[in-house]
């Protein structure tokens, strides 16, 4: 049972704030230290191909951790979980820092991931607690604002950070925030849902197969799944395809993922505005078809060799597009879950994650064969995302 009343208007305090910056943890995780995979490959005397697979034990962590978390909150109420996820985050991201060999640094990563999506999933949820499907999707948007920064900030700041002191220092620095952002949740984030003795942890699976079979859940949340996981396609491969392919210095690659962050920002910040005008389902419904034409122009970028302008254009447009295909995917996901968020907000960033997961990998795969993997990958993401839509109509 949630604790307050639902709303139908956005209000954007201090509680959607603190939301949004648990939700950052994830992607902060991720870019910060996407510069500094030369300088771990060279600490561990291995090829940088190899380190990305300390990414790909991120996303299957992201996908399994999910998991846990969702009933959790339902059970427990939304805070206990989330204190436990912050602890367990803060634990492994020192230990990265001292990893002994890049086998370690993997499975510390695949645990430093379990402890961040307690963020992701209980913020979700709570948003779901406090709003109607039509607010929380502006609500969505102001999160991938917060998120949004992340991408500018992380690896600028990755590269700056490995340059003075190490690549270490990363994981130090994103555990001292994960120590300030749980003392801020326990002083100011309130509870938002009353613990349900009801549910049983046991029922974790029975609940969770209930939401997949729900057929407007499983539509909005594989189509938005599909089209976000061209974009960690693109988080995957974009070190080796701007640093050694194009010959960019990494401060350089910095200031380009920071600029297609802004487009994603943008975009979602557009998509608040036309949210006090429209339907969000609406949007969405004009959103995916650009997001299918913009995937057409990377495909045939990428197959006729236009080289860096040619592919960094039509890769700012499918990120950016993403800033209005999501969160409405996402508020469309959660809008008949609401006594069963939690659950629901798990099984719809397992499945993101399941996908990204298994495109990251395949990206590392297919990079071996075609130094522009990459934008074939995110191409037919954003078609598989279209499809899926319509087909599940």
């Amino acid at each position: 049972m949630t604790i307050f009343q639902v709303s139908d208007k956005a209000r954007f305090d201090l509680v959607v704030v603190v939301l949004a910056l648990l939700t950052a943890f994830g992607p902060l995780s991720i870019d910060m230290y996407l510069p500094a995979f030369g300088d771990i490959a060279q600490s561990f005397s291995t090829e940088s191909n190899r380190v990305e697979l300390s990414l790909t034990s991120f996303f299957l962590g992201l996908f399994i951790g999910q998991l846990l978390y969702g009933t959790a909150s339902d059970r427990f109420g939304r805070k206990p979980p989330l204190y436990f996820g912050l602890v367990l985050y803060i634990g492994t991201s020192i230990a990265c820092a001292y990893a002994p060999n890049l086998e370690s640094l993997i499975v510390l990563r695949f645990l430093q991931a379990i402890g961040s999506c307690a963020g992701l999933v209980i913020a979700r949820a709570m948003v779901r607690d406090l709003y109607t499907p039509q607010a929380s999707a502006q609500v969505f948007s102001f999160l991938i604002l917060v998120m949004g920064i992340a991408p500018i900030l992380a690896p600028l700041a990755g590269a700056y950070v490995t340059a003075a002191f190490g690549w270490q220092a990363i994981f130090i620095i994103v555990a001292a925030l994960g120590v300030a952002c749980l003392a801020v949740v326990h002083v100011r984030l309130p509870e938002t849902r009353l613990p349900n003795r009801s549910i049983r942890m046991r029922s974790s699976l029975p609940i969770y197969w209930q939401v997949l079979k729900d057929p407007s859940f499983l539509r909005y949340s594989l189509s938005g799944g599909i089209a976000q996981s061209g974009m960690f396609a693109y988080i995957t491969a974009s070190p080796l395809v701007f640093i050694e392919h194009f010959g960019l210095a990494p401060t350089h690659y910095s200031w380009l993922f920071g600029a297609n962050a802004i487009g994603i920002i943008g975009m979602a910040q557009l998509n608040a505005w036309l949210l006090r005008r429209r339907d969000s389902r609406k949007i969405l419904n004009k959103s995916l078809p650009v997001l299918g034409v913009v995937s057409v122009l990377l495909i045939i970028a990428g197959w006729n060799n236009f080289g860096l302008v040619g592919v960094v254009v039509p890769l700012f447009l499918y990120v950016s597009t993403l800033g209005m295909v999501f969160p409405n995917a996402m508020a469309g996901a959660l809008a008949e879950q609401q006594e069963r968020a939690g659950s629901a907000s798990a099984v719809t960033g397992s499945l993101q994650f399941l996908i990204a997961g298994g495109i990251s990998a395949l990206v590392n795969v297919l990079g071996h064969q075609h130094p522009l993997a990459m934008v074939f990958v995110m191409g037919g993401c954003g078609l598989t995302a279209v499809t899926i839509y319509r087909l599940l109509r």
